[in-house]
């Protein structure tokens, strides 16, 4: 049932028994907040460029735990895939044509121009997986209290896991 359907029944129940509207306060607040768990995005969507989009996707959900937005996806009508969202968390990268934007991946260009950050829980159990699933270290978590690695995807860029969380953001005085 839809917040707004649940409010209009409490309130026709209330009318009958007052004390309806109290016990149906906690399941039209739970329903409000997966609402909005299930509609909210975040606005800004980094785009990164890859010469194979297809084998992107598969490497970034077997060796990261992205995973693919299905209905993002923008395919050619001869079967090729030119645009995908995937998600991780609360955070969506989109995956896009190389070449679009002018913006090329670090195997065609020869030079990584940026890196992403990833939080994540445990960071030594997500390096061993990214590691079984052929991912390319550049930086091994170190010591007994790692808290970060960094990995190479096949087309070069560069991907930073960390165990923390920003902290939020102040807003404006």
């Amino acid at each position: 049932m839809t917040p707004v359907d649940l409010a209009k029944k409490l309130r026709r129940d209330a009318a009958f028994e007052p004390a309806a509207l109290d016990r149906g306060k906690e399941a039209l607040m739970a329903a409000i907040r997966q609402e909005a768990e299930l509609t909210r995005r975040p606005t800004i969507i980094p785009q990164l460029p890859y010469a194979d989009i297809r084998a992107a996707v598969s490497f970034l959900e077997r060796a990261f735990g992205f995973q693919e937005i299905r209905s993002s996806r923008m395919e050619g009508a001869d079967g090729v895939l030119h645009y995908a969202l995937v998600e991780f968390g609360d955070g969506v990268i989109g995956i896009g044509t190389q070449g679009a934007h002018g913006a090329v991946s670090p195997q065609s260009g020869g030079i990584e121009s940026q890196y992403l950050s990833v939080a994540v829980a445990d960071v030594e159990a997500h390096y061993r997986h990214a590691l079984a699933a052929g991912a390319r270290i550049a930086r091994e978590p170190r010591g007994p209290d790692a808290r970060a690695y960094e990995a190479l995807d096949p087309e070069g860029h560069r991907w930073r896991f960390v165990h923390q969380r920003l902290r939020e953001v102040p807003t404006k005085a």
